[in-house]
């Protein structure tokens, strides 16, 4: 399989998606996410917005190889909304995403089974106005040099078309650069046989 190191996610934060059911009304929001710290943040201000708002309900999922995924019914009955929620981040195989779903009672109690649908519609119609990218795995290397080895390395990371994430020149050099999972052992391989040069991975 070529495309082990490629995983799908959202392009950036969408306007909100109204779903109505009964009287009640569902706001749907996606945004990007790469930490549990963003999330807390985001239900924050949502919940400003939404201040008269009766439920703050998400889902979330971080991660590629290692996943980590919580789902909150933020206080209806249980399993009725965060989980048909996360349902719809796993169908639509995305990763590094969060999706909150904010609802307005409307005097009209849906049901448990009524209320899995609403979630999970809100949910789906959310992500289905979401711009959803493909992007890669990366490994992300440290490489340190002596300034007088510059050029080699340079030349090598030019050539190899490496993306330099960070870089530190001094007389001792640090430079940190990402690459394509699939591509990192070669690259590894190519600078680890340098003279003179250190390769290490950062985790």
């Amino acid at each position: 399989m070529d495309n082990i190191d490629i995983y799908k996610t959202i392009a950036f934060a969408t306007e909100d998606i109204l779903f109505k059911e009964k009287n009640s009304k569902f706001f749907g929001y996606s945004y990007p996410i790469s930490s549990d710290e963003e999330v807390k943040v985001i239900i924050e201000k949502l919940k400003k917005q939404h201040h008269s708002a009766r439920h703050w309900c998400y889902a979330y999922q971080i991660g590629t190889e290692k996943i980590y995924f919580r789902a909150n019914d933020d206080g209806e009955p249980s399993n009725s909304a965060g989980m048909p929620i996360y349902g719809q981040i796993q169908s639509f195989g995305i990763t590094n995403v969060l999706i909150v779903v904010v609802r307005y009672f409307g005097g009209i109690k849906l049901g448990v089974g009524g209320l899995i649908t609403a979630y999970k519609t809100t949910a789906q119609m959310t992500l289905m106005a979401s711009e959803i990218i493909e992007k890669t795995i990366d490994i992300h290397y440290q490489i340190t040099f002596d300034y007088k080895n510059m050029n080699k390395v340079m030349r090598t990371i030019k050539e190899k078309n490496i993306e330099i994430v960070h870089q530190k020149m001094n007389s001792n050099c640090e430079i940190e650069v990402k690459i394509r999972k699939k591509n990192a052992p070669m690259i590894f391989e190519i600078f680890n046989l340098m003279f003179e040069i250190d390769i290490k991975i950062i985790e």
